[in-house]
This record gives C-alpha cells, sequence and structure tokens, in this order.
C-alpha cells in the first residue's frame, strides 16, 4: 500500500453527507491530515472495491451508521503542502448525500467523536476547510430532491 503522506499520485476518497433535518452529521478527526478538526464522515477507497461499497464500509466505521447514498453532491480535491511546497497530502473525494437508514451513532477508534451539528451552530466548531461548502451545495441538493 502506497504512504498517504507524500503520495506519487493522488488518493482517492469518498465522503458522505447526510442530514437528519435541521443537523447534518459530523465527525472529529483523530488522525492527521487535520487531526481535531471536524469534517464529513468518510475514507479512502480500496483497490477493487465499488464507491458504494467504499462509503457504506467507510460510514459504518466511523459512525456506527448504515447509510444508503443518494447522488454524487462534490467532488471536493485536498492538496495540503509541507512547510518546503512538496505535496504532504493529496485526496481527490467523492462526497455524496446520503440517507441514514440504520445503525446506531458510535465512532471508530480513528475517530475523535461524532455527532448531529446543527447548520447554524457550525460556526462554532473548528471545521476542515472545504467542509461548509460542501455541506450546502448537498444541503441545496436534499431541499431539491424534497426530503
Amino acid at each position: 500500500m502506497s504512504s498517504r503522506r507524500y503520495p506519487a499520485r493522488p488518493l482517492l476518497g469518498v465522503g458522505a453527507v447526510i442530514f437528519d433535518g435541521p443537523s447534518v452529521l459530523l465527525i472529529e478527526r483523530g488522525q492527521e491530515p487535520l487531526k481535531g478538526f471536524w469534517t464529513l464522515p468518510g475514507g479512502l477507497v480500496e483497490c477493487g472495491e465499488r464507491l458504494d461499497e467504499a462509503l457504506r464500509r467507510e460510514v459504518r466505521e466511523e459512525t456506527g451508521l448504515e447509510v444508503e447514498p443518494l447522488t454524487v453532491a462534490a467532488v471536493f480535491e485536498r492538496i495540503m503542502r509541507d512547510a518546503e511546497g512538496r505535496t504532504e497530502f493529496h485526496y481527490v473525494i467523492l462526497d455524496y448525500l446520503c440517507r441514514a437508514v440504520g445503525g446506531m451513532l458510535a465512532w471508530g477508534s480513528d475517530v475523535a467523536g461524532a455527532r448531529w451539528v446543527r447548520l447554524d451552530e457550525m460556526h462554532r466548531l473548528k471545521i476542515a476547510p472545504g467542509t461548509p461548502p460542501v455541506i450546502e451545495k448537498a444541503r441545496g441538493i436534499w431541499e431539491e430532491m424534497g426530503l
């Protein structure tokens, strides 16, 4: 397996935007990059794994919830450079709008926390850069779908 730090090429990830009324599910990252920041649940796609399978697995591992992916909400690119300007992390993430269909909220070992956060209270958390626009875009799709 290639390293996540200083990768030879961008790594493919999936993320889930899950709403419950006026709240969205966020996880607190327990590892670098962005340890201590709140963001969407998700992770890397494994070789041979379908995108929807990776999404379901990652959400289950990080939050204990079972989800149904509805549609791609956003394609997000996160490039983080070190002090010398070298690419330390490079992820291309497909963020899916999802519906929770089962399970109980309980976070896994690589996550420091998981909780439903009211959209109007997100500003109180240390949110990962780029996360709020993805949530806003997904919320618009959610409302257009009448969900």
